[in-house]
């Protein structure tokens, strides 16, 4: 050690001059091939040491790359709540005996049209004697403005047979004569139940309403001269119509069984 305590720098030529042969000992004489074997060892451990950051960093290139051929992965879809269908509000259950609000509501203190459309009501629950007034009121309307324009396949849908079968003939009719028409529904002004009836045996029903509609319309013949109508006056029209349909059937529609005034 040295004043400063440092450890003194021992040179290869240094130990080969303070190292003479120890023929005594009989060992082998010393010469500076010893220090020049320890410097190439170092040397091979560093070359040795770079190889293998070397590899190691050429490894983790390799397997940190993407290289094109390693199976895809989907993106996961974020998580979320199932969404939940809401649920139609549950109908209020009709009672054995009695009318309930509804039923009466359409009725109009009418206890035999009443009781009537409560039967109804307790053969298929779901039915409504109120929405079927609001369907009845657009039914009136596709069905005038289907036999006015001559549309058979409308009227198909919501007559029954023997009821298509007059429409039919009176377009057919008015078709050989050449007549055309002219109209333009305004709307319906009044809907309400006449009469209802139901078979308790059967479940067949039947509901009268009378309607008070308006239209525009016009008939003109093949000269184009009017021979019925005013095309530039809105009419009034009451009909009474009759809707029949079997309660707790598939098909929920109602079919125009009969018409009247």
């Amino acid at each position: 050690m040295d004043s400063y305590g440092r450890a003194p720098y021992i040179r290869c030529d240094a130990v080969k001059r303070h190292n003479p042969p120890d023929h005594a000992g009989g060992g082998a004489p010393q010469d500076g091939r010893g220090c020049n074997r320890m410097s190439t060892g170092v040397i091979e451990l560093i070359i040795l040491a770079g190889i293998t950051v070397f590899l190691l960093l050429k490894l983790r290139g390799v397997l940190g790359a993407k290289t094109g051929l390693e199976e895809q992965q989907a993106p996961r879809a974020p998580q979320v709540e199932p969404v939940r269908q809401k649920r139609a509000a549950p109908v209020a259950p009709v009672e054995d005996a009695g009318v309930d609000p509804d039923s009466a509501t359409v009725a109009e203190g009418d206890a035999d049209i009443g009781e009537a459309l409560a039967s109804m009501r307790r053969a298929e629950p779901a039915f409504l004697p109120t929405e079927f007034i609001g369907g009845a009121r657009q039914a009136f309307e596709m069905i005038l403005m289907a036999f006015e324009h001559g549309d058979l396949d409308t009227l198909r849908q919501f007559l029954a047979p023997d009821v298509y079968q007059g429409f039919a003939d009176a377009i057919a009719a008015r078709k050989e004569a050449g007549y055309t028409v002219e109209a333009r529904f305004v709307g319906v002004r009044d809907a309400r139940v006449v009469a209802a009836r139901f078979d308790a045996d059967s479940r067949e029903a039947e509901i009268a309403i009378r309607f008070t509609g308006e239209l525009i319309s016009a008939v003109r013949d093949a000269g184009g001269a009017v021979v019925e109508g005013d095309p530039n006056d809105v009419r009034r029209e009451t009909d009474v119509w009759t809707f029949a349909r079997r309660m707790g059937a598939d098909d929920p529609n109602w079919l125009l069984v009969a018409t009247g005034e």
